[in-house]
């Protein structure tokens, strides 16, 4: 038998390789955080050596990333939300957006992993604040028709609402906001992400 070295899959052994170590990773971050997550440990979860893990994404800092991209694809999508620099309703379709990517179970428990990871620890709040900023707040900034500095400004107050209150709901648990029904809260959250979103507040 011939030996193939440590860490690189061969064969059909590499298909869905990398797959695996991503979605350990996940995992691995959503249920223990940043900190108490080793690489060592996503490659124990994913059933690969650790060198493989280094090999498709650096350092714990990268594969966290990674992790965190994937779960935030489906916000990243909000920006197609502001077409053509049209404002008109997209406080609200923004706020019903944001709102139910934390109230299904399926996609908040691992967004909810990902915050409580980047509040504890910088490394990871580096890695939050870079895709906040680059893939999303930028993307949005740049389909308002408005001044560049402008733009930047008044989708990061926008922003601040939202995830304020989605701290205070969903990881803080303050209390009536925490049990409050959530079509109450969009209805008086979106007029107030609106108004940032075009100026007026």
């Amino acid at each position: 038998m011939t030996a193939r070295r440590r860490g690189r899959p061969a064969g059909s052994e590499a298909s869905g390789a990398r797959e695996r170590i991503l979605g350990a990773a996940r995992d691995e971050f959503a249920a223990r955080g940043y900190e108490k997550t080793s690489v060592r440990g996503i490659a124990k979860v994913a059933g690969v050596d650790p060198a493989l893990v280094h090999h498709y994404f650096g350092t714990k800092e990268q594969v966290f990333g990674a992790a965190v991209e994937m779960d935030f694809a489906p916000a990243l999508g909000a920006s197609a939300m502001i077409e053509d620099g049209a404002l008109d309703g997209v406080g609200e379709r923004l706020t019903r957006f944001f709102f139910g990517i934390w109230e299904n179970p399926a996609t908040r428990a691992p967004v909810l992993a990902i915050v409580r990871s980047a509040v504890n620890n910088e490394a990871a709040a580096g890695v939050f604040r870079r895709l906040i900023v680059a893939q999303l707040l930028g993307r949005i900034a740049g389909r308002l028709d408005v001044p560049e500095g402008e733009a930047e400004l008044r989708v990061s107050l926008a922003a601040a609402q939202l995830v304020g209150i989605a701290m205070l709901r969903y990881v803080v648990g303050t209390e009536p906001l925490a049990s409050a029904d959530a079509e109450d809260v969009i209805t008086r959250v979106a007029p107030v992400v609106q108004g940032h979103l075009d100026g007026t507040h």
